[in-house]
């Protein structure tokens, strides 16, 4: 590789990764949680949520950045902006928009500057490497940090249902038996119940708020939990009774989980074996022929050869991660 060509090549790849940064990752529309809604509010209601929802804009959904000019960059172009930024809030830290594009612009470009002239790489190789990781690492990353949130949060949840269910029995209102979880439990359920009575204070609706917190979560149990609160709050009932039937079924839903957890691990020990024998062959290979190896890259047909089984492979693990998948 040149010393012309590395400056371009950078140039290029990091145009590519900041378009399909901009565009790619939106992800698809959810109209799960609103269809919901118009079940179990009325119209006023909806009125109130979707002001609510704009005003949280500047309330509760700012992160401040001193990356202003990539943040401004986003907020100008980046589509549906709200899905990926609940996405960056589920995992718990302040990261904001310019932040994340940030990190495909450095890994992507790293990978053009370190990885592309010590591998010897041809440039079409070193590109999609580039935007591989560009694009993969960061977003990995944030999916693996919201879902270790996420598993958190369902572990304490069940006990925040039960301390709420006996602030009813004992006669205090729905908020302040609300407050004592946000104080008693530890992050994340915590430090959600807090954020919901902050806004309270502030003069949100409760009922809002909840369908607002729900959406940017996407916890199915959390869903639950702000439909049971707005029946009773059009219908009247027993709510404590109603929420510590939901605790139950949520506890029987982790169990559930574990269950498949333990039915699917002999599928789930098979994919990775499978996955990750052509990488271990290939660098044995490597180690014990490295002129024979070296011509499955170095050959344009190798190249080829090389991206049609790392697509057939990426084909076979999605349809196995597919099969040991169950939506409960």
């Amino acid at each position: 590789m040149t010393g012309l060509s590395l400056p371009v090549l950078a140039a290029v790849t990091l145009l590519i990764l900041a378009v399909v940064g901009l565009v790619g990752f939106g992800g698809p529309e959810r109209g799960r949680l609103q269809r919901r809604a118009a079940r179990v509010r009325t119209a006023a209601a909806q009125g109130r949520e979707a002001a609510a929802i704009a005003d949280s804009t500047s309330i509760l959904r700012t992160d401040p950045s001193r990356l202003k000019h990539l943040d401004a960059l986003a907020r100008r172009f980046l589509p549906r902006q709200s899905i990926l930024r609940d996405r960056l809030a589920r995992t718990g830290r302040r990261i904001s928009l310019g932040a994340y594009l940030l990190a495909n612009l450095a890994i992507g470009g790293m990978v053009v500057v370190l990885v592309g002239p010590v591998a010897g790489l041809p440039p079409p190789v070193v590109i999609l490497a580039a935007l591989v990781a560009g694009i993969g690492i960061p977003h990995g990353v944030v999916g693996a940090m919201g879902a270790g949130r996420r598993k958190r949060f369902l572990e304490l949840f069940p006990d925040a249902i039960d301390l709420i269910v006996r602030g009813l029995r004992s006669g205090l209102p729905v908020s302040e038996s609300m407050s004592a979880a946000g104080r008693e439990l530890p992050d994340p359920v915590g430090a959600e119940f807090r954020q919901i009575m902050e806004s309270v204070r502030f003069g949100r609706e409760l009922n809002d708020i909840l369908w607002q917190t729900a959406e940017r979560l996407d916890i199915a149990e959390f869903n639950f939990f702000v439909i049971s609160l707005s029946i009773q709050q059009e219908t009247g009932g027993n709510l404590a009774e109603t929420l510590g039937n939901l605790s139950d079924i949520v506890r029987r839903r982790k169990q559930m989980r574990l269950k498949i957890k333990a039915l699917t691990g002999e599928a789930k020990a098979s994919a990775y074996i499978l996955g990750s024998l052509p990488f271990v062959m290939f660098l044995v290979v490597s180690l014990m022929n490295p002129t024979y190896a070296g011509e499955l890259i170095n050959d344009p047909r190798g190249v080829v050869m090389l991206a049609a089984g790392l697509g057939s492979m990426g084909i076979g693990v999605a349809v196995m991660a597919k099969m040991v998948r169950f939506q409960i």
